[in-house]
């Protein structure tokens, strides 16, 4: 189990990653762009055939190096792509990335003197790779991470103590309080039919279920929780629905601890061999960092520019901004954030082929933030959570329910995304935490 979460965390990380790239990029300058993980595979190719070198150099070094260096040609394929076709309209833009991003494959895929072709590069140099820390270093990375985690909750809770000031306190409390027994009595059914279950030997084991089920209820109280804490304005809903948003927002809390839990005791017995161990902590540090930096510069008078260019392009002309030159730059950021994502996913995977960048990465990219709102960082973070939840829930419960093998349970799986991102734009096509004024898709 610890394994597998360890796993889920760095999946998340990199698909968060990924997605703030191409918030940046559509969410804040309103560019479509379907080809966004071409900047994953150029950021991940040049970072491993750059680390493969038998050069004379730490790996502490030269793996961070040849990060920076993958990540910058992904800032250049940007550029490339956006003085090509950032003058476009906005649907031949999406039609030109989406092309690129499969010339990029292609290429990969037939250039064996370069990528090695459908063999794919294996045995390339991983971070922290035979690193073996003391225990005060250990406790060291394990402080690190619980503050980077408690920030997180902490924002969430200023957030969430923010959003219910105009609810009655007894309404919260007496709401509550119904929702909770509910719940609860719903829980001792669960637990009284798999005791029975486990009598009768109707299943072999049933922890892949009840993780499945746990996640998956915690999903659809997360979503109706900020869903709700989203408007602008508090609505009259009624006192069930509140409560189970507050009991969600309680379910969401535990589900975290609970995840955090097998992080904190895999970081501290961190030893020799846990790779994967390593890279989780360098995936969580490098999204917080990138996210602060990211935060502060929408918030900054550039990010207000590129606000003003999603709105009106033919305004921000006129108060005397180069629009095109903007258009350029969140392009070349969202491309290197894409590409540091494309390095963590590279070591994710420890071998990295063609097919690992099909045009279905992207659609999990846009998924994440249309889930999330656009123009919303905390959203895409949300939405990737979210989105690797689901994931994870249905791996479980739907290879029982469905009859179908692998590869067509996979497509269902996919299947069951477009129809629920179908409803979403129905329902609230701002996403969750994402403003309607803002919606930049379809203008």
């Amino acid at each position: 189990m610890e394994g597998y979460i360890v796993s889920l965390i760095i999946f998340t990380a990199i698909f968060a990653l990924f997605g703030l790239g191409l918030n940046l990029q559509w969410g804040y300058t309103g560019l479509i762009n379907f080809g966004h993980v071409a900047f994953m595979a150029v950021g991940g190719y040049v970072t491993v055939l750059l680390s493969d070198l038998d050069v004379p150099i730490p790996l502490l070094i030269w793996i961070p190096f040849c990060v920076l260096v993958g990540s910058l040609f992904a800032a250049m394929l940007g550029l490339l792509i956006g003085l090509s076709t950032v003058r476009l309209r906005e649907d031949y833009l999406a039609i030109v990335t989406i092309g690129v991003s499969e010339m990029v494959r292609l290429v990969a895929l037939n250039e064996e003197w370069l990528t090695r072709g459908a063999f794919g590069v294996q045995g390339f140099p991983l971070p922290l790779q035979g690193f073996a820390p003391t225990l005060l270093t250990r406790i060291g990375m394990l402080a690190i991470f619980t503050g980077v985690i408690a920030i997180g909750y902490w924002q969430l809770w200023k957030w969430l103590r923010q959003r219910i000031k105009g609810v009655p306190r007894q309404s919260l409390i007496n709401s509550s309080l119904a929702v909770a027994g509910y719940l609860g009595s719903l829980g001792l059914l669960l637990y009284g039919t798999v005791i029975i279950a486990r009598q009768l030997k109707l299943a072999e084991d049933l922890s892949p279920w009840l993780l499945g089920l746990f996640l998956l209820g915690a999903l659809v109280g997360i979503i109706a929780l900020y869903t709700w804490l989203a408007q602008q304005t508090i609505p009259r809903l009624p006192d069930w629905f509140i409560g189970l948003s507050l009991v969600s927002c309680l379910l969401s809390l535990a589900v975290g601890l609970w995840i955090y839990q097998f992080a904190a005791h895999a970081i501290y017995t961190y030893s020799r061999t846990s790779i994967k161990t390593g890279l989780m902590f360098i995936s969580v540090l490098v999204v917080a960092v990138i996210f602060w930096g990211l935060q502060k510069l929408v918030r900054s008078p550039w990010g207000r520019v590129l606000k003003a260019i999603r709105e009106d392009e033919e305004v921000a002309k006129a108060l005397g901004k180069n629009v095109f030159w903007y258009k350029l730059q969140a392009l070349m950021l969202g491309g290197l954030v894409a590409g540091v994502a494309g390095a963590l996913y590279a070591w994710q995977l420890t071998t990295v082929y063609p097919d690992n960048f099909q045009p279905l990465v992207t659609f999990n990219a846009w998924t994440i933030v249309v889930l999330g709102g656009a123009g919303n960082n905390v959203g895409t973070l949300l939405g990737a959570a979210i989105f690797w939840a689901y994931q994870t829930s249905t791996r479980f419960i739907l290879a029982d329910i469905v009859p179908l093998d692998d590869a067509r349970l996979g497509a269902f799986r996919v299947m069951i995304i477009g129809l629920l991102l179908m409803v979403l734009m129905v329902w609230r096509p701002q996403g969750i935490l994402g403003k309607k004024e803002e919606l930049t898709l379809g203008r």
